[in-house]
């Protein structure tokens, strides 16, 4: 790589690590504007248990009305965030973000730890996601946190307690553990 090259990597870098941290920003103000800017046209927003499924941009804006109708404050925030650059498109990127949120969901006081897997793709000369996978290890009322940790039933935002995605799901746990 040139050294422009080297410096454009660290710029789209840097321009992917804003977007991430502006999406949960405009999930939390609710600014319907900055959540459509933040996905392409035809981007995706989905969960692992395929409860939420929205494809392109107009139906990821819709689902969020509905998310938002039973949610009351939240505070998403990131920790770590891996972005691998697609070596033949430099317009195209994946990522494996995790994070935590805090939110009121139906009234009550919840806890979620989840990860998104990514990707990006730059339309209109800005990072937006392409697509956005979204696999929860707990999702708990705060109360709940310490014994549901214990079980694999840490799913307990919908009506029936479910199975988190992860870890237990993921190949190299299975692998690990002999499963």
């Amino acid at each position: 790589m040139t050294l422009e090259q080297r410096i454009r990597r660290l710029e789209d870098r840097e321009e992917i690590r804003e977007l991430v941290a502006r999406y949960g920003i405009v999930i939390d103000d609710r600014v319907i504007d900055g959540i459509a800017d933040c996905f392409t046209v035809d981007g995706a927003f989905r969960s692992r248990d395929g409860v939420l499924d929205a494809r392109g941009r107009e139906a990821v804006v819709a689902q969020f009305h509905g998310r938002f109708a039973v949610l009351g404050p939240s505070n998403h925030f990131t920790h770590d965030q891996i972005i691998e650059f697609d070596p033949e498109d430099p317009d195209r990127a994946t990522g494996l973000v995790t994070s935590h949120a805090e939110v009121v969901r139906h009234g009550e006081a919840m806890w979620t730890a989840l990860r998104y897997e990514d990707e990006y793709r730059r339309e209109d000369g800005r990072w937006r996601f392409a697509d956005r996978l979204l696999s929860f290890l707990y999702y708990v009322r705060v109360e709940e946190y310490a014994s549901a940790m214990a079980g694999r039933e840490r799913m307990r935002a919908y009506a029936e307690p479910a199975e988190a995605d992860f870890p237990e799901k993921l190949p190299s746990w299975k692998r690990y553990y002999g499963e």
